[in-house]
């Protein structure tokens, strides 16, 4: 069986603690320089797991931003997000996809907005092309999850399809 690249970056994030290391290297300074470099090689890779469900679920209703890296009290983190009127209607957060490495932490990690934490282990282009699989499934994640938070209604691609008692 071929090797699966999501249980693939599971190993390396294991095997980073057991070594003490993130990508070759030990010193903070140099695991923030090749976070700057990963958020790079992530980004279009997560601009595309959020367009996929603009396009089919919201249907191009949605907005994607993105803040790049940034520096808070927490560590570094940069952030992607797809934002729409019902969403914003209803005043509930837009579904996520971060990269954060917290100040505390050994390496940096994924989440969503309601979905947290999976190791970030991208070092190329092929690792961030990798990652695809596992950001649809957060983004999946965050918008059934924000749908608890609200209703159905928040997803046009529902609300437009007719009912089957129509």
């Amino acid at each position: 069986m071929a090797e699966l690249p999501h249980l693939t970056a599971l190993i390396r994030h294991c095997a980073d603690l057991r070594d003490g290391t993130h990508g070759g290297v030990a010193a903070r300074a140099e695991k923030e320089q090749l976070f700057e470099r990963t958020v790079g090689l992530l980004a279009p890779v997560a601009r595309q797991a959020l367009a996929e469900v603009n396009q089919q679920l919201l249907r191009g209703s949605g907005s994607v931003d993105e803040t790049g890296v940034i520096r808070d009290g927490e560590g570094l983190a940069a952030t992607w997000s797809l934002t729409w009127p019902e969403q914003r209607d209803r005043g509930i957060a837009p579904v996520e996809i971060k990269a954060w490495f917290g100040a505390g932490f050994h390496h940096p990690h994924l989440r969503g907005g309601t979905v947290h934490d999976w190791p970030l282990n991208v070092f190329d282009e092929s690792d961030a092309a990798a990652q695809l699989p596992v950001l649809r499934a957060v983004v999946a994640a965050d918008v059934h999850n924000l749908v608890f938070q609200a209703d159905y209604r928040i997803i046009p691609a529902v609300t437009q399809l007719r009912s089957r008692r129509d």
